[in-house]
């Protein structure tokens, strides 16, 4: 399995310890130099959503991968973590709607979890 989907992998059972909900992701490289994977998450508050944060950094750091650049971390509405090869989006439920990134992105190929088992 490449860098890439083990990152993806290990930030999907993060947030799945966390309870993360809703979690999506779409694959963007062929559409797109930024990252091979955009991972989209809610959670129900600004507490849960800084949890979840937490936790997928301190699982990849576990793995040897470290975060380049977190964004949105004290507001926590939108928190944004660029591992280069993916990045994870955590947002509260209002601010996922807003932003709609599913729509933004909807070039790109949408997975299911199970596609990096």
């Amino acid at each position: 399995m490449d860098q890439a989907k083990e990152m993806t992998k290990l930030a999907l059972a993060a947030l799945a310890d966390k309870k993360g909900e809703d979690v999506r992701v779409i694959d963007i490289r062929e559409v797109s130099v930024l990252a091979d994977y955009f991972i989209i998450a809610s959670g129900n508050n600004p507490n849960q959503v800084q949890a979840m944060t937490d936790h997928v950094e301190e699982q990849l750091g576990k793995a040897g991968c470290h975060c380049r650049q977190i964004e949105g971390y004290h507001s926590a509405n939108w928190i944004l973590m660029d591992y280069g090869d993916i990045i994870v989006h955590v947002f509260c439920k209002e601010d996922r709607l807003f932003y709609d990134l599913e729509r933004i992105w909807r070039d790109g190929k949408t997975m299911e979890a199970a596609d990096f088992q």
